[in-house]
């Protein structure tokens, strides 16, 4: 799962704290609503993400990173950091590079 496109991206995201939808699609340059909805429900079905939902008018939905998608976090952070030597940054200005 972690291999598909924009995983690592959602997952990045999510690392920085808890988020409505709408937080993440603007935080991720480029990806469509339909696809973040799809990697988050994937993500949660996985134990890697955990949904709060907040009963205020209108209903809030906030994701976050669930203890398992933490330690994912931690696990492939030293490869990103990786990465980045061997390639330097990509997509200059864009906040969170796509997976």
């Amino acid at each position: 799962m972690v291999g598909r496109r924009w995983t690592g991206s959602v997952l990045q995201a999510a690392a920085q704290g808890a988020r409505r939808f709408g937080e993440y699609r603007t935080m991720i340059d480029g990806i469509s609503d339909r696809l973040l909805s799809q990697r988050l429900k994937e993500l949660e079905a996985a134990g890697l993400i955990e949904r709060t939902v907040i009963p205020t008018t209108p209903v809030q939905i906030r994701y976050q990173l669930a203890p398992d998608g933490q330690a994912l976090v931690d696990a492939l952070l030293p490869l990103a950091q990786w990465s980045m030597r061997r390639t330097g940054p990509r997509g200059a200005g864009r906040r969170v590079p796509s997976a």
